[in-house]
């Protein structure tokens, strides 16, 4: 399905245009560049709820071209007679599918929570925005993109803002945090990097010469014809199924993915990550980029080597179980509330991992939901820490006591996002973790059993933190605190309306996936299934 419209280039690109709007203006022009933020990224809201509008959730998607919607493929980069190099074809293609267009409305719904957020930065405020709708750019991108081409381009393009948004506004300790974050995405960036060339050379196309015009074949990055087995080149290095070498291209793109996640053992950046970052950039943090982790595991190892998918799922969720109950341990540890609510993400995670590991519709659904659902509740979390510290300077668990009198509409507003992190039944957070846990049960009957650990540890954590700060006799220090204003209830409000609305009525965003979802598993599991026989008749 295509649109007139190119909704998609316009969501993509809104920020680019905000950026360089900001750059005409003098460098003291604060309310200038919180204007446009919150104007582009409003407007980014309008149009992700225009395409809901629009959108057929009947068409499946995943692998099928003609299932993908709004629709956008111009040729980009035309290459011919490059001897053994073959032809080359790169295309500006993007469309959404049940999976993707859940991303869109959290990327479009965070960032304008995180612009709001944003009216607390003071120093170089003009760089800031700009480096802000840099990064939401390269978020949106990631989504849409259905060529690996495009979709590693926006990939990259998400480090550099990142990078110093954290080194630059972030904490005291901001280099060290900013610098171990992109040491680790840059190491899943490269190995992603090799594995999306092999891709390349391994799957060919028939196309039109723009010189020419006549039809010649074409290596290509298309992700749909990447999913092909039809479209593989014989005898290339990832064309035969079961092969090492595809082991190999999966651990690859696993491990950037995984990376991102962030799966055990390579989670050590993030609570140095948030701890540092500014408040907005924690929200975006924790809402939008851990997810492109997942999605991308989804989307490109799932889809392009559905065998080795199936074959390794055990493992996924041995990490995924490591990730719960590991990452609710570490919570359980700390002092610091940010770096608490951090260790939470990983925990959280954690059920997104089982979920896809268990290869059912109900697992996958439960995954895909608890996505979104962890994107709206730790965005939440983190702005709450922020309201705090901006009062008070300071995020120790044990420095406070008593606040629910002092501030009780903070309170209240931090009861909803601590419940519905710990799944309390009627917020969001309990429908995709049951979903989760129904979908890993038929699959994995024992790791999913010792993952419920995690419900009662997410618990003990987030009541005791609840506690130690709100209840009990307030210190005399604190006794100038004021409650939370306007604008932070601006930004904290939507989101616990929504949490709320999905614990209560989850159906409008389980519809939006569920047939791309059924599509993911009848996928994987015909090709995967088949592939895997005809492995394991050749070994025989």
């Amino acid at each position: 399905m295509a649109s007139g419209f190119p909704f998609l280039t316009a969501l993509t690109f809104l920020p680019v245009l905000g950026m360089i709007i900001i750059g005409f203006f003098p460098k003291d022009k604060k309310r200038i560049f919180q204007g446009i933020a919150i104007a582009v990224t409003g407007l980014q809201i309008v149009l992700a709820v225009m395409l809901l509008m629009s959108y057929n959730s009947a068409l499946a998607g995943f692998n099928k071209p003609e299932s993908f919607q709004f629709i956008e493929r111009l040729p980009w980069i035309r290459l011919t007679g490059l001897g053994v190099f073959g032809n080359i074809s790169i295309d500006y293609y993007m469309g959404i599918d049940g999976i993707s267009v859940t991303m869109v409305l959290l990327t479009a719904l965070v960032s304008f929570i995180g612009a709001i957020a944003s009216f607390s930065i003071n120093k170089s405020v003009k760089g800031y925005f700009i480096m802000y709708l840099l990064l939401v750019t390269g978020m949106m991108g990631v989504f849409v993109s259905l060529d690996f081409f495009l979709f590693y381009i926006f990939w990259e393009l998400m480090l550099l803002p990142m990078y110093f948004l954290i080194g630059i506004w972030g904490g005291p300790r901001r280099e060290y945090a900013a610098i171990k974050f992109f040491l680790y995405t840059l190491l899943g960036s490269v190995v992603m990097l090799l594995v999306m060339i092999g891709l390349y050379f391994s799957t060919q196309v028939m196309g039109t010469d723009p010189v020419s015009h006549k039809q010649v074949v074409y290596h290509t990055f298309s992700l749909l014809d990447m999913m092909d087995p039809a479209k593989r080149v014989a005898g290339s290095i990832f064309s035969g199924f079961g092969t090492t070498w595809r082991y190999a291209g999966y651990l690859g793109l696993f491990l950037g993915f995984a990376i991102k996640i962030p799966m055990f053992p390579f989670h050590t950046w993030l609570p140095d990550a948030h701890v540092e970052a500014p408040t907005a950039i924690s929200v975006i943090l924790a809402g939008v980029l851990l997810k492109m982790g997942t999605y991308g595991i989804l989307r490109i190892c799932f889809g392009i080597f559905p065998e080795i998918a199936l074959a390794t799922s055990w493992y996924m969720a041995l990490f995924g179980f490591i990730n719960i109950v590991y990452g609710a341990f570490c919570a359980m540890a700390q002092k610091d509330l940010k770096k608490l609510i951090a260790y939470s993400s990983v925990s959280h995670m954690g059920y997104v991992l089982l979920g896809m590991s268990a290869m059912n519709s109900q697992g996958i659904t439960g995954a895909v939901f608890q996505m979104f659902n962890h994107g709206t509740i730790t965005a939440m979390l983190f702005l709450c820490v922020g309201v705090l510290y901006d009062r008070a300077h300071t995020r120790g668990l044990d420095e406070f006591g008593g606040l629910a009198n002092k501030m009780p509409k903070y309170f209240a507003l931090v009861v909803i996002c601590f419940f519905a992190s710990l799944g309390l039944p009627a917020m969001s957070g309990f429908i995709s973790e049951a979903f989760v846990f129904l979908g890993a049960f038929q699959t994995w009957q024992t790791l999913t059993i010792l993952s419920t650990l995690g419900i009662i540890l997410t618990a003990a954590y987030m009541l005791w933190a609840l506690q130690r700060m709100f209840l009990g006799t307030l210190p005399e220090r604190w006794n100038s605190l004021t409650d939370i204003n306007g604008r932070e209830l601006a930004s904290l409000v939507p989101l616990a309306a929504i949490i709320i609305f999905l614990g209560i009525y989850p159906s409008p965003l389980i519809n939006l996936m569920t047939t791309s979802v059924n599509q993911l598993v009848t996928f994987v599991h015909t090709t995967g299934t088949a592939a895997l026989q005809q492995t394991a008749t050749i070994l025989k």
